[in-house]
């Protein structure tokens, strides 16, 4: 089978990929979810080591800690949201208009898809006749075109709802680690470090497993920025908390 005709059938059929061994880097949730999870904790571990430096009690502790969970996780959601229906709004326009353009001059649309063919190297002859069989059927072409000349699956479109909710989710789990030493009777800020450290090392390491980077790179990477932010609050706190009345 030629390799155009494959491309013919992978537009066709967008659902089936060419090679199964290859990750999902397309989904609507991963990306935030661990950039939910990494801020929650890096960000509350911060605030919390900012507000120890300056010299506060347990009880305030828990109370920046709990606070700074649910602003940071309902922050995060609105801003997930906020950016992946703009971003989905977009793409749907463009969408609209790549049909109104197949609608109105659809010869025109055929030749320009077939010299997206001739310019990756295929005969003239044999590309209009793929782009004419691709574009057959009305949806059919919109999709092919929308792959072929936006770089965007119409089927496949992240979901604002599902970033939201696995952002604010995550961002609450990681922010949570650090703050339950606390919860649960410490009262120095070395339990929390340890959990926090753990967590980080750990993020960084799941990070690695979709991204092909080694797991013990990535998780003392994210371990080192997490350490180096931590330090720079509590440095803030100590400075300054003692002139704060």
């Amino acid at each position: 089978m030629s390799a155009i005709t494959l491309e013919a059938e992978s537009a066709h059929h967008p659902r089936i990929p060419a090679a199964g061994h290859h990750r999902d880097v397309n989904g609507g949730w991963l990306r935030p979810a661990v950039f939910g999870a990494v801020d929650g904790l890096v960000s509350n571990f911060a605030l919390m080591t900012g507000v120890v430096g300056g010299a506060a009690s347990s009880g305030t502790v828990i109370l920046t800690g709990l606070a700074g969970l649910a602003a940071g996780a309902c922050s995060m959601a609105a801003g997930e949201y906020t950016s992946v229906a703009s971003q989905r709004e977009l793409v749907q326009a463009e969408i609209e208009a790549e049909r109104l353009e197949l609608s109105r001059n659809p010869h025109g649309e055929l030749a320009e898809l077939a010299q997206v063919y001739i310019g990756r190297g295929v005969e003239p002859e044999l590309a209009h006749e793929v782009a004419r069989q691709l574009t057959a059927d009305p949806e059919a072409a919109l999709e092919v075109h929308a792959r072929e000349e936006l770089g965007i699956d119409p089927n496949d479109l992240p979901s604002p709802l599902v970033a939201a909710g696995s952002s604010f989710l995550c961002f609450a789990l990681g922010a949570l680690l650090p703050l339950l030493p606390y919860l649960l009777g410490a009262t120095s800020l070395l339990p929390a470090v340890v959990l926090a450290a753990l967590g980080l090392f750990l993020c960084g390491a799941v990070v690695a497993r979709v991204t092909a980077r080694a797991w013990w790179f990535s998780g003392l990477r994210q371990l080192v920025l997490g350490a180096a932010a931590a330090g720079v609050t509590y440095l803030l706190g100590w400075l300054i908390g003692g002139h704060v009345g």
